[in-house]
């Protein structure tokens, strides 16, 4: 078995200090005029700055540590996660991924709410805490780096599964891979078919699915190709600015999440101020904005065909792909228990609506484990 060390998040009084001074001479500019809507505006992130400087981070810094964290090295590089067990040995357990931008410290919320179950909250390689993997990231990889992490390493014989943005693939790639350890899956990020899958498709209200989703990154995707095409000079910009790396990010978490347009801030009802400084304050420590953009320039979202998962499914649509098609779910997640549409929460699913997703987690536990 691998060797588990414990983890503890820290900032010295150094990098606190140099962090405040980058801070106290932020630029700010102005609102662009007439420019298209963002989730970030001048006056926003002149609030998020300021409170960025009077945060109790040694305060957050604690809360994080209160949540039990460890590095294990896998295939040549150390992974963080965190690891709570339940009072009861055989409790189920559940294996959680965050994506892009977030961490898993944005997942934590949804872990403290499932006390009965053995919890592994996994920062994937280049993410935070766990270094960057060498050689191509692709999400096979990934998907082999946490099978191994929740198997060989912990020792779960089975386990149920859940992944966000790039982890959904991730996370189908493991259930449709290793059906005798997975228990079940959990989906919020329903499976998209590859592009020359989607070319066949013959039923109006997919091909509609998609049309909608390609017209969508025609405006809004923007971001994804500059972190594909030009990784290293937006890295160099926002690992030296705390300003910009936390536009990046909130912005983001604004545009993503199941919140109104009209105002940024509204993004505060579903993620704290808090925990998107959080986010920040994770990814500055960790220097991990530029390993971060790795899928992106690696083709990690592009795995090529996955195989149809058999194991015990249940399926969440988040209000951003509110129109994605049952007929898809049905034939990519052969043995499906639940299909239901969210009435609320985005991109981040289980950090905008914890309590009501660690409900529909538990319950699907009782009737797969």
């Amino acid at each position: 078995m691998n060797r588990i060390e414990p983890f503890t998040v820290h900032a010295s009084d150094e990098m606190l200090e140099d962090l405040d001074d980058r801070l106290a001479r932020t630029r700010l500019l102005p609102d662009s005029p007439r420019r298209s809507w963002s989730g970030m505006t001048a006056d926003y992130l002149a609030e998020l700055v300021a409170s960025w400087r009077e945060w109790d981070w040694r305060g957050r810094e604690a809360w994080l540590n209160s949540h039990p964290q460890f590095l294990t090295e896998i295939d040549g590089a150390a992974v963080h996660f965190m690891h709570r067990r339940a009072a009861a040995p055989d409790a189920p357990v559940l294996l959680v991924m965050h994506g892009w931008p977030h961490s898993f410290a944005l997942q934590l919320d949804f872990a403290d709410l499932l006390p009965d179950m053995h919890v592994v909250v996994a920062s994937i390689p280049g993410f935070g805490f766990s270094a960057p993997a060498t050689g191509p990231l692709t999400e096979r990889r990934l998907a082999t780096t946490m099978h191994t992490l929740m198997t060989d390493v912990l020792g779960y014989s089975r386990y149920l599964t859940y992944g966000e943005d790039v982890t959904a693939n991730v996370s189908d790639l493991i259930a449709a891979s290793h059906r005798d350890q997975v228990a079940g899956i959990l989906v919020t990020h329903a499976h998209f078919p590859t592009s020359t899958e989607r070319a066949a498709l013959t039923d109006p209200l997919e091909r509609a699915f998609f049309a909608r989703i390609a017209a969508f990154h025609e405006t809004e995707g923007a971001y994804g190709r500059v972190q594909e095409t030009r990784p290293d000079t937006l890295a160099a910009a926002l690992n030296d600015s705390p300003a910009g790396l936390l536009a990046w990010i909130a912005e983001k978490l604004v545009d993503w999440s199941d919140t109104p347009h009209a105002d940024p801030r509204l993004v505060e009802r579903r993620i704290s101020r808090e925990r998107i400084l959080t986010e920040a304050m994770v990814y500055w420590l960790s220097s991990s904005i530029a390993s971060s953009f790795r899928p992106y320039y690696e083709g990690a979202d592009d795995p090529g065909p996955i195989p149809a998962v058999e194991v015990p499914a249940a399926v969440f649509i988040q209000r951003h792909e509110w129109d994605y098609p049952e007929s898809l779910a049905r034939g990519f997640y052969r043995d499906l228990r639940t299909f239901e549409r969210l009435p609320e929460g985005g991109h981040f699913t289980i950090a905008e609506v914890p309590a009501a997703m660690a409900e529909r987690v538990r319950d699907f536990a009782a009737t797969v484990w």
